[in-house]
């Protein structure tokens, strides 16, 4: 007997209607999206991919859809990595001219929000938008795709270099009295044998609901370094997407660094459809009060001699709960594959929780595939060794947890974004613990 279980979509019933002057393919892209949300529900423990994370509350929260853009926002400078760098802004998931700067951009980098680009050459993104996003078993994705309107849409030409780094930063604001829900897309098509670097901002204050989803192109030969910092409110809720496509001899270094929000899933569906690719999707994250931090992996290993390497590495505190889920598929073409995947937590009180959920399917007979999980407290004799040597109790534990960090973002391949987010990460702890102090 199956037992018939009731399906929770809120959200579903404000999707915006087509308007007349969308093209045909937008439209029914929107409405496939729509469609496959109401068909799946919002995720439930019950879905084995989210048993450890639960949307409960995020359910019973009365969320509004953006309305009018919000004018009286600027960008928070201080809560931002110390960049040099190009810089595009979106503000409750719409582009905002007026707070980026992309003056002196290279020939070849085109950066615009999507909005502008549907509006003026909508055919340009029919072959790219939707194209990744669409996975079985995932409905926020889906529910992004309902209400598909704007967002960052970067186009770099075969061949070309970004100078810098393109710093994106999407900013949450209410814009009234009730929490707010908005759907930020990033596409990004990184042609043959280009370099680029692009940094990912998320934050701002108040209940909110950001629930983004990314496709990611990486054309052959290409390296493209991709760092995301989630740094928002402690009410927001922080739900991400990102699947990427990469061809032969692409190089994807990618990194998230996470200790913002009520609720922060980061998931990342990486297809190595090619061969002699490199891929690295790492992460560092901190937690504390009654956060809940998930990192959701996926790595696809389509075609032979390719390699990807993962290193998570986590502090909870508090209540605080994270989650790591880490998968290797290698398929039966996919011989000489070379797989890494290393998930490390340290809970710094009783009431903390991690779970972490390892995998590897292999069907090809000539791999090199490793994965581990620790989850365990600060070395005491490290700690004893410190306070030999005339240093406090607080000191000894804060040195050690940061160079705990610290090591998780040396996996950081651009030198000036890896010394961004260490000093980030530094001020983190700084904060909490003035934050403990005043408690």
């Amino acid at each position: 007997m199956t037992r018939n279980v009731t399906k929770l979509h809120p959200f579903a019933d404000s999707a915006p209607a087509s308007r007349s002057d969308d093209p045909t393919w937008l439209s029914a892209l929107r409405q496939d999206g729509l469609r496959r949300y109401r068909d799946a529900g919002l995720p439930t423990p019950r879905t084995e991919a989210w048993k450890y994370t639960n949307l409960r509350r995020l359910s019973r929260m009365l969320f509004q859809p953006v309305g009018s853009s919000v004018e009286d926002v600027s960008v928070p400078e201080d809560r931002l990595p110390k960049l040099d760098a190009y810089r595009a802004v979106l503000v409750n998931g719409r582009y905002r001219a007026d707070l980026s700067r992309l003056d002196g951009m290279p020939k070849g980098v085109h950066v615009s929000g999507i909005a502008d680009v549907l509006r003026a050459s909508p055919a340009k993104l029919e072959p790219l938008l939707g194209r990744l996003a669409v996975h079985e078993g995932k409905p926020l994705a889906d529910l992004n795709t309902a209400y598909l309107d704007d967002g960052f849409c970067v186009f770099i030409d075969d061949g070309a270099v970004l100078d810098k780094p393109l710093h994106l930063v999407s900013i949450g604001a209410s814009s009234g009295t009730d929490p707010v829900c908005f759907y930020p897309r990033l596409l990004v098509s990184a042609g043959a044998d280009c370099i680029a670097t692009i940094v990912e901002s998320h934050v701002g204050d108040g209940a909110y609901f950001s629930n983004g989803a990314a496709e990611i192109w990486v054309g052959a030969g290409a390296v493209l370094n991709h760092c995301k910092v989630q740094v928002e409110g402690a009410e927001a809720y922080h739900i991400a997407d990102t699947a990427i496509h990469l061809s032969d001899r692409a190089v994807y270094d990618g990194f998230v660094f996470q200790s913002g929000g009520l609720l922060a899933r980061n998931e990342v569906y990486a297809s190595l459809d090619g061969e002699k690719i490199e891929c690295r999707i790492s992460g560092a994250y901190l937690a504390t009060g009654k956060q809940h931090i998930d990192n959701t992996t996926f790595i696809d290993h389509v075609k032979p001699d390719c390699k990807s390497r993962e290193v998570f590495k986590g502090v909870l505190d508090g209540t605080s709960r994270a989650v790591f889920q880490g998968k290797i598929l290698v398929r039966k073409d996919a011989q000489k594959t070379d797989g890494f995947q290393l998930n490390k937590a340290l809970l710094l009180s009783t009431g903390a929780e991690m779970d972490s959920k390892p995998e590897l399917e292999i069907y090809a007979d000539d791999v090199k595939c490793s994965h581990g999980a620790t989850v365990g407290e600060l070395d005491a004799d490290a700690l004893f060794y410190l306070r030999a040597r005339g240093i406090d109790l607080e000191t000894a534990r804060n040195l050690l947890v940061a160079a705990f960090v610290d090591d998780a973002v040396g996996e950081i391949q651009n030198a000036a974004v890896r010394e961004a987010v260490s000093e980030m990460v530094q001020a983190q702890f700084a904060m909490r613990n003035e934050d403990e102090i005043d408690e």
